[in-house]
């Protein structure tokens, strides 16, 4: 069966020197597949499918003890390591200091 409605994990980054500060500016790091940005055109990859972006949205139904790797994940965008950024549609970092 399919759900009504979707929840979502959303990973995003500041460039703020305080991510408490209510004028912190927050960019989200884009996926391939994962739904996003209403203005994109719906990713459509049939008979397959982007591994990450799948995962993402089986996180959404648990949390994130359920979800180690996900933590992972945010750890090596921190980072800004190569192998990771790849996996996604668009780094709102590139060519900037990380998060």
């Amino acid at each position: 069966s399919i759900t009504k409605e979707r929840t979502e994990v959303i990973l995003q980054g500041t460039s703020s020197l305080d991510p408490n500060d209510p004028a912190a500016v927050w960019e989200e790091f884009e996926f391939k597949c994962k739904p996003g940005d209403l203005r994109r055109r719906p990713c459509l990859i049939s008979p397959y499918h982007y591994r990450l972006d799948w995962l993402m949205w089986f996180a959404a139904f648990q949390t994130y003890e359920q979800n180690e790797w996900i933590i992972h994940l945010a750890g090596k965008l921190l980072a800004q390591e190569e192998e990771t950024l790849s996996l996604l549609a668009k780094n709102p970092f590139a060519g900037r200091d990380p998060p």
